[in-house]
């Protein structure tokens, strides 16, 4: 069961701190980075679920966020509901989406389960990059932000967006925390490191990865929305396979199944992605190499990394203050 260790609730606290700050003072393009993390931190926390904890390393998690936002914009602009029907009907749409996804690439592993999903996801990319009613290539436009002006909260305002997806992040994480802990994700813990006994126990392992798939949809889906809202305009590229790649890439960078280490795989891709980007149009290159060097170095990513320095360094003192507890033989001559 998903443990929080005095060093993940750190963590979490200094990057909780650190994006307050960072939207109680940062200018327009500072909250609009932070926004970007948010945005990215929600994606990678809904791959993390599958991947990091269930083994289903997914290549169609950016193409379910596309989702997400195509079925808000065609709830709210093409339909006309109001946003926030708009949101929830997204929300679930993506989520049924993710199920099928889920169900259907079940019984397959590995290679073949990260295929399968790259290919469901790049169906949905060809479709939404032809189909007149969302612009095709164009993309579309107009999209208008949530109303809470009757709270007195103006979220046109890229301060209180910034604070309002803080707290969208927050939610979802206990969310993700709550699946985890629940018998859902207990099965999933099992399944992922022993399928064929789980099966022998008489559980519907299908089931148990499609229906985490869905909840992990819901993430992805929120993360839609929120980025449809965010440039108040989506085109076909935020399907497109690419945007899964580079959220596997942070999840891996950050820490793959810590739940803690994507958020912060998260902040340093961008960071890194803006800094060097203004160095060199190259970045990439950049970012491959400290992948590559993660990945050679065995370590499950930079939390994990810590994580497990961290821990070996508890393990020395409890082993030192257990010796120095420990009484010393006295010899006595005969």
């Amino acid at each position: 069961m998903f443990r929080h260790t005095p060093l993940r609730y750190a963590v979490l606290a200094i990057l909780a701190i650190a994006a307050l700050m960072q939207a109680f003072t940062a200018g327009y393009f500072g909250l609009e980075i932070l926004i970007e993390i948010l945005i990215l931190c929600l994606l990678v926390l809904a791959l993390d679920l599958v991947a990091g904890f269930g083994g289903m390393v997914s290549l169609c998690h950016g193409a379910l966020m596309g989702v997400g936002a195509y079925a808000f914009v065609a709830l709210n602009a093409l339909a006309g509901l109001d946003p926030w029907l708009a949101a929830l009907g997204a929300v679930a749409i993506t989520a049924a989406v993710a199920w099928v996804i889920g169900a259907v690439c079940a019984r397959s592993h590995g290679i073949y389960f990260i295929m399968a999903t790259l290919a469901f996801g790049q169906m949905g990319y060809s479709y939404v990059f032809s189909a007149p009613l969302f612009g095709g290539d164009d993309g579309i436009g107009g999209i208008d932000r949530f109303d809470l002006t009757a709270l007195g909260i103006d979220l046109s305002d890229s301060r209180t967006f910034a604070l309002f997806c803080l707290a969208v992040l927050a939610a979802a994480y206990l969310f993700t925390v709550a699946i985890l802990r629940s018998g859902l994700g207990r099965s999933l813990a099992g399944v992922m490191h022993n399928e064929k006994r789980m099966k022998a126990l008489g559980l519907i392992t299908w089931r148990v990865k499609a229906d985490v798939f869905g909840l992990s949809g819901v993430i992805a889906g929120v993360a839609g929305v929120l980025a449809a809202q965010h440039i108040q305009f989506i085109s076909p590229g935020l399907m497109n396979w690419t945007v899964s790649g580079e959220a596997l890439v942070v999840v891996i960078l950050g820490g793959l199944g810590t739940l803690v280490g994507p958020l912060v795989g998260a902040a340093a891709f961008v960071v890194m992605k803006h800094q060097l980007g203004e160095i060199t149009t190259y970045w990439h290159l950049i970012v491959g190499v400290i992948l590559i060097a993660v990945v050679m170095s065995r370590a499950n990513g930079i939390f994990g990394w810590v994580e497990a320095r961290w821990g070996a360094r508890i393990e020395r003192r409890l082993s030192d203050a257990t010796r120095a507890s420990t009484p010393k033989e006295v010899s006595t001559d005969a």
